[in-house]
This record gives structure tokens, C-alpha cells and sequence, in this order.
């Protein structure tokens, strides 16, 4: 008697499944064992264990192992090896005749590295959220291949940071596709990367092409969650646009907008793989950032100086948590 299509398909995929389900009662074993000795309730800390290992040994122990480097000095690698400086690393970093002038500083370039971090983050926050707020709101209203646009803007946020920063260096480098443009005009080749603020003007509006598209969808999310009736009521009592903007859809989006400026600020202050591939740091140190300054310090130098570099990470780490809890503040309000 023939068998069906059917029944042979069955009969396949059930050979196929024999040694998973071998598999699935082995690891089943074990599992209600550990299920009788500590409770349903407690299992879910046993999914969670190869997360807090993995956590405890890339997150943890080496921040504890850099605290440690933070208070020891030497060239030696390990720490056993290193003798104890106590804070004498913190008070070479903050030997200075005027935090605003970063060549009163003994260790000037971290100084210099603070301040284009700080110029940088400021004017990259600052345009990052007023291109994002204008993007969210075009992208809101009822426009033509709306759907096309919102992917456009937010393509580069899934771009690696180095490919973003590669491609630029290719268009603004001396015989680049933009100065190709400059030249067939007739105008004469621009050095970008030679000229102090030209190179830290490329290197925000490069890091804002890249993550614009993130912000713009956490403020495209607050403007939709706007009742749509507010609106309504306002232009029956013929409110203008712009007021009915001011009074109705800035206030609503403020929390959004808070966050937007704080991730943006955390995202600023640790600014690293496009500003360094983009410029290397250069002209001289005319954008070299705090964190390009660490690894140099750690690794890149003729002469490494690994304690150095961990105290200034532990700076940079202290004022990131700050911004963080800030930044959980904000979401808090928000959901308040």
C-alpha cells in the first residue's frame, strides 16, 4: 500500500527531530534537578549566570584591574609588579596654573583633549538637536514617500562608525570627491584636514550625518504620541502654526527632547573611532579627544603609560556616570 506525500513528510521530519529531542531530555535532566534543589522562583537566576559571568569578566574585573593601574605606577604590566602611587597619577593630571589653559598644564595634551572634547560636544549637541527636532517634525507631517525619507535619515545610524568616517576622509581629502567639485568649478582645492576648524567642523558634522537618525526617531516617537486634537482645537481658534508649535508641541516633546541631549552628550564625551579615523587627532591636537588620548597614552606612544591612561579613563568614566544618572533622571520625569 502506497504511502501519501503526507505521511512521508512526517515521517522525515520526525527522523530529523529524533536527535534534538534525545538532545532537549538530556539538558532537561540536569535543569529539574537544579528546579528541585532551589525552587521554581530561583531559576530565573540561573539564565541569568552565564550573562553575569560574561558581565564579571569583560565589564567588572577589568574595571577593577583599571582602578587599580589608576593607583600604581611603573612600566610594568602587571599589577603585582606595579608600585603604589596612591593618587599621584590624578594630581599630574590636574597639575595646572588654569584649567582654561591647557599650557599651564603639565600634562597638557589631556587638557587640550578635554577642551576640543567639550567644544566638540557642545556644538555637535547643540546642532544634533535642532536638525533632529526640524527632521522629526518634517517627517511627521503628511508628505510624499514619507516612509522613504524616515529610512533614508536613518540608514547611517546602522553604518559602522569607521565605514562613516572612511568614506568622508575619501570625499574631503585633498584630491577627494569634494575638492574634484571645488576644481571643476574652478575654484582652488580646500585642505580640510590641514586647517584647525575646518577639520573640527567636518568631524561634528560627520558624527552628526551618522547619529541623526536616532535622535530624530526618538523625537518622530514623542511628536506622534501628541493628541492629535490639541492641534484640532487650536486651529479652530485660529492659533498659528508657530504659536500652536511653541505652546503645544515643544512642551509635550520636552522630555523626549531631554533625553535626546543627554544620550547625545554621553555619545559627545565619548566620542573615539570617527574623529580619530576621520583626522587622527590632527592638525596637531586640534581635534584630538579625551578618549584618543587615553589609548595613545596606554598604548600608541613610544613610551606607554599605562597608569596615566587609567586615571584619565577613570575621569572620563566618573563624568559618564554622571551624565548617565542624569540621564535616568530624565527618563523617570519622562515616564512621570
Amino acid at each position: 500500500m502506497a504511502t501519501s506525500p503526507s505521511t512521508e513528510r512526517r515521517t522525515a521530519a520526525g527522523l530529523l527531530w529524533t536527535p534534538f529531542a534525545a538532545l532537549i531530555k538530556l539538558i532537561d535532566l540536569p535543569m529539574r534537578a537544579v528546579q528541585r534543589l532551589i525552587g521554581e522562583r530561583r531559576m530565573a537566576y540561573v539564565f541569568l549566570l552565564p550573562n553575569l559571568l560574561f558581565f564579571s569578566l569583560f565589564v567588572f574585573v577589568p574595571l577593577i584591574v583599571n582602578v587599580v593601574f589608576s593607583v600604581t605606577g611603573g612600566a610594568a604590566l602587571f599589577p603585582s609588579e606595579r608600585p603604589f602611587v596612591g593618587t599621584g597619577q590624578y594630581a599630574y593630571l590636574f597639575d595646572c596654573g588654569s584649567f582654561l589653559d591647557p599650557n599651564s598644564c603639565r600634562e597638557d595634551h589631556f587638557w587640550r583633549g578635554v577642551a576640543n572634547t567639550a567644544r566638540f560636544t557642545l556644538f555637535q549637541v547643540v546642532a544634533m538637536v535642532l536638525f533632529s527636532l526640524v527632521t522629526a517634525v518634517v517627517l511627521n507631517m503628511r508628505i510624499k514617500a514619507r516612509g522613504f525619507f524616515r529610512a533614508v535619515y536613518f540608514f547611517p545610524v546602522l553604518l559602522s562608525p569607521v565605514v562613516v568616517a572612511l568614506t568622508w576622509k575619501w570625499i574631503l581629502q585633498r584630491d577627494g570627491l569634494l575638492n574634484a567639485g571645488i576644481t571643476a568649478l574652478g575654484g582652488e582645492r580646500i585642505l580640510f584636514f590641514v586647517d584647525p576648524s575646518w577639520a573640527m567642523f567636518w568631524a561634528v558634522f560627520v558624527s552628526i550625518w551618522a547619529h541623526m537618525g536616532f535622535y530624530t526617531l526618538i523625537l518622530l516617537a514623542g511628536l506622534q504620541a501628541i493628541p492629535a486634537d490639541l492641534y484640532e482645537a487650536a486651529e479652530m481658534d485660529a492659533t498659528p502654526r508657530w504659536r500652536a508649535f511653541w505652546c503645544i508641541t515643544l512642551p509635550l516633546l520636552w522630555p523626549n527632547m531631554v533625553v535626546v541631549i543627554v544620550l547625545a552628550l554621553i555619545k559627545g564625551v565619548q566620542t573615539f573611532d570617527e574623529v580619530f579615523v576621520l583626522t587622527g587627532g590632527g592638525p596637531g591636537t586640534a581635534t584630538l579627544m579625551v578618549v584618543q588620548y587615553i589609548y595613545e597614552t596606554a598604548f600608541s606612544n613610544q613610551v606607554q603609560n599605562f597608569g596615566l591612561a587609567a586615571a584619565a579613563s577613570v575621569v572620563l568614566g566618573v563624568v559618564l556616570f554622571t551624565l548617565t544618572l542624569a540621564q535616568l533622571a530624565a527618563s523617570r520625569r519622562k515616564d512621570a
